[in-house]
């Protein structure tokens, strides 16, 4: 039985190989978790809720890098 799951990431169609909470995904894909902010299926997720959010097939997110300026 196969637990892969197929997720919308900024776009791109990506697989992974099981269903995991955003901040392994977050960490998998190489993004500094202090400096982003997430859009999970259309809704911009509050950080306090990362922790609880597990990601499943069919999901979408959308990843936004912080950058700062002046």
């Amino acid at each position: 039985m196969s637990t892969q799951i197929n997720l919308q990431v900024n776009g791109e169609h990506r697989s992974f190989s099981q269903e995991m909470f955003l901040p392994e995904l977050l960490q998998e894909l190489g993004f500094n978790q202090r400096l982003i902010a997430v859009e999970y299926n259309g809704e911009i997720l509050h950080r306090q809720f990362w922790l609880k959010t597990q990601i499943k097939n069919g999901d979408r997110l959308e990843i936004v890098t912080i950058v700062g300026g002046g």
